[in-house]
């Protein structure tokens, strides 16, 4: 018997992973739980483990390629056999459930989303009858596309070279109009010679985020705060001064709970908890590592947590439980001194943003990115006053002299 080993879903934006590397060989002896191989998120490089205990059997997924998640891209087998034997009835199972891939990509989103997810939790064999594979023309500039989205493409007026490829490569009906609510793209044959630089998996995260964040209607509204005693607490209890602006932020919004909502067609939703999403930079894009329930527990479990996830990100082993699901968000570029100030995009699934440039005469300024449909004007001014009072008054942030350092 022969249980097919699947590129994972590892977080809801992800449509294919960059398989980095094996760990195992085939015909190795495989236990529930090995690391068989490393694949590279659009946050991070994960494992890939065994879910049976067996042998390892090709064809093996290539190294350092992109996989649409749910592909077939090895095996584990009961009982050892010889790699030719597995050769065939692997490829077929391959061909099979890229067949299928392709006439869901063809599908409306709706239906590909519902298709998405079900990939993201079938961990038996692939489905044994494939659908026909969508055709697909490549035009002298090497753009591959299919006939119908070249059509559509030439009906409204999207340049080809505009859209963004599936993981497979191939331009559908979906990108194309896609491309066209986006609007139209440069002109880049009125500049100089160009080149095309792909994105990397994290910057096209860190893009799609922004597009779809974007049509949050969005109100700021900016403060002069002081830091000093914020940042004599810091030095004293060896603290993060991220770590402790992430707990005022927890702090305010739990005096301020609409601020812990987020818009939804039916209702605002309120959690019940806050967990707050902070922004780091990192080469090539950037990361929002979450602390989770920031507002309740101790200082030092929050330090702790933080200094945990700043090892991560240094090692490039952020994990989605570990960078999803914030409820209020900080962005901070105090550690540039010639920033005095800078607006930030509120992310989908919070109300909020708060960023804050350098200090500047004893002061920094902060701004509050506030979505319109949740709050307004007053509720940012209110939570800008207890923001001030705790700053000035940072005792009130529950840090005792027995806090841990960092």
């Amino acid at each position: 018997m022969q249980e097919p080993i699947l590129m994972p879903t590892l977080s809801d934006t992800m449509e294919s992973g960059k398989l980095i590397q094996w760990l195992k060989q085939p015909g190795e002896v495989v236990k529930k739980g090995d690391v068989l191989a490393e694949v590279e998120t659009d946050k991070a490089v994960m494992d890939v483990e065994a879910f049976h205990d067996g042998y390892l059997l090709g064809p093996l997924a290539a190294a350092e390629s992109d996989i649409p998640v749910g592909t077939v891209i090895g095996y584990i087998s009961d009982t050892p056999q010889k790699n030719q034997q597995a050769e065939t009835t692997a490829e077929a199972a391959a061909a099979a459930k890229e067949a299928v891939r392709e006439a869901q990509r063809a599908s409306p989103p709706s239906n590909r989303t519902t298709a998405k997810k079900k990939a993201s939790i079938q961990t038996t064999h692939p489905v044994a009858r494939p659908e026909p594979s969508v055709p697909t023309v490549t035009d002298p500039s090497g753009v591959k596309a299919s006939p119908y989205a070249r059509g559509l493409a030439h009906e409204l007026g999207v340049d080809l070279n505009q859209p963004r490829a599936g993981a497979d490569g191939v331009i559908r009906a979906s990108q194309v109009l896609a491309a066209a609510l986006a609007g139209p793209g440069p002109n880049l044959e009125a500049g100089p010679a160009y080149r095309y630089k792909l994105f990397t998996s994290m910057h096209k995260a860190v893009a799609d985020n922004m597009i779809a964040a974007v049509a949050t209607p969005t109100f700021r509204i900016n403060a002069r705060l002081p830091l000093a005693p914020l940042k004599a607490l810091a030095h004293a209890q060896q603290l993060s001064l991220t770590l402790l602006l992430a707990r005022a932020c927890a702090l305010c919004v739990q005096q301020h709970p609409n601020f812990n909502a987020v818009y939804t067609a039916r209702a605002l939703v309120v959690r019940k908890q806050v967990d707050v999403g902070i922004a780091v930079d990192v080469p090539g894009g950037l990361l929002t590592p979450v602390l989770r329930d920031a507002a309740q527990r101790p200082i030092a479990e929050l330090n702790e947590d933080w200094r945990i996830l700043r090892d991560k990100i240094k090692r490039n082993r952020l994990g989605p439980n570990d960078y999803q699901g914030a409820t209020f968000y900080l962005s901070n570029l105090g550690m540039f001194e010639q920033v005095s100030h800078f607006d930030a995009i509120v992310p989908l699934g919070a109300a909020a943003i708060l960023s804050l440039g350098a200090e500047q005469e004893v002061k920094a300024e902060f701004t509050l990115s506030c979505d319109h449909r949740v709050v307004f004007g007053a509720d940012a001014a209110r939570f800008l006053q207890t923001l001030a009072l705790l700053l000035n008054e940072p005792k009130g942030l529950g840090i005792t002299a027995t806090s841990a350092s960092s």
